[in-house]
């Protein structure tokens, strides 16, 4: 007689936001209700709002409802897309980055992957720290006595937002090699963290960032030793990534430095739309796909799902639930790597609901 596999009861916020995030999100919650019984996984849903429509309809772009929910009733989230304008618009600032900051989300987790056997195999993620740099957004403009405006941005780095961020890039660094270790198919032999800066500029803040990651390294050489440990200036980083991105682990950056390396490294594999992300923090996590909210396909049923469902599977996996993120991932890779069903950004014709569907029947 099989034993009866202990059930866990999770619920799960659902924040669409704008555009396509409301029809992708869907699409997540589908994959999770598909998870197989036999993970014992039990799943209830929230739906929340946040976004550029919530701040037109009501004054606000993240409402405290949606907080204090997260905090007090869930076990992750889900977050869609948001429609950010791109003018100063008085009262509204960006639901994500909020959320990052209200929840101790310090870390954006952005797994970058190729399926395909042909040219450079890609297998890295790029370590995001998610709540300082010039994203604190503490701007002035000033007019100067000739009339011209002066505009400034702070750059906030911390001792203890960079050691944060470099813990938890040495702790995937070891957790992606276990699972190579375990069979997980991967051209990568043995563990590296690069860690991204502009030290040789930018001597204080970047210096302050590049120097915590390594006390971190060195203060646990029993457990770090194994980890191959390099720095890279961040615009040769740029060159060196685009040209041989395999060669490539994990990758540690301030926060500018991984939004735009991240952003970057999907045109590598395709598409924004199948490149997944969490906003991690001690004991939560937010999937995210890294697409926007796309108004030019919105209502069209064509958005790709597949950054969304690669996110359930990143957010499942920090919270603790490894194979039911395999089951998500092992599906989408075989979807991708037939590469039949597939909505129009990676050349295909099948609507949203389409590749859906092929996903789950591979689940």
């Amino acid at each position: 007689m099989a034993a009866r596999v202990a059930s866990r009861n999770l619920r799960i916020g659902l924040i669409p936001g704008d555009g396509i995030g409301r029809e992708v999100i869907p699409a997540g919650r589908k994959v999770l209700e598909a998870l197989p019984s036999s993970l014992g996984l039990n799943f209830s849903f929230i739906d929340l709002e946040a976004g550029w429509g919530t701040f037109q309809n009501t004054g606000t772009a993240l409402p405290e409802k949606t907080v204090e929910t997260l905090q007090k009733e869930c076990n992750g989230a889900l977050f869609g897309a948001v429609s950010s304008p791109t003018r100063k618009v008085a009262g509204y600032s960006s639901p994500i980055v909020a959320l990052r900051k209200r929840l101790s989300l310090y870390a954006n987790v952005r797994p970058v992957k190729s399926v395909s056997a042909n040219g450079n195999p890609i297998d890295l993620v790029i370590v995001r720290e998610n709540t300082e740099d010039l994203y604190v957004k503490e701007e002035t403009t000033k007019t100067l006595p000739d009339g011209t405006k002066v505009s400034e941005a702070i750059k906030r780095i911390s001792e203890t937002a960079s050691k944060n961020i470099g813990k938890i890039a040495l702790e995937l660094a070891i957790s992606r090699q276990a699972l190579r270790d375990a069979g997980a198919k991967s051209h990568h032999k043995f563990p590296k963290l690069t860690v991204t800066h502009k030290s040789n500029v930018l001597s204080q803040t970047d210096g302050l960032f590049r120097e915590s990651v390594r006390a971190v390294y060195d203060a646990d050489q029993k457990r770090y030793s194994g980890i191959k440990y390099e720095e890279q200036i961040v615009d040769s980083m740029v060159y060196k990534l685009f040209l041989t991105p395999s060669a490539y682990d994990v990758i540690v950056a301030p926060n500018l430095y991984g939004d735009i390396l991240s952003d970057g490294a999907a045109a590598l594999v395709g598409s924004l739309g199948v490149v997944p992300s969490a906003n991690v923090g001690d004991g939560f996590a937010i999937g995210e796909p890294c697409h926007g909210s796309a108004p030019d396909i919105e209502g069209m049923g064509i958005a790709n799902p597949i950054a969304t469902i690669r996110s359930v599977g990143v957010m499942l996996e920090f919270m603790g639930e490894t194979k039911a993120a395999g089951v998500v991932h092992r599906a989408v890779d075989a979807n991708l790597a037939e590469g039949k069903v597939k909505t129009p950004d990676l050349g295909g014709s099948n609507t949203t609901e389409e590749v859906v569907q092929n996903i789950l029947y591979r689940m």
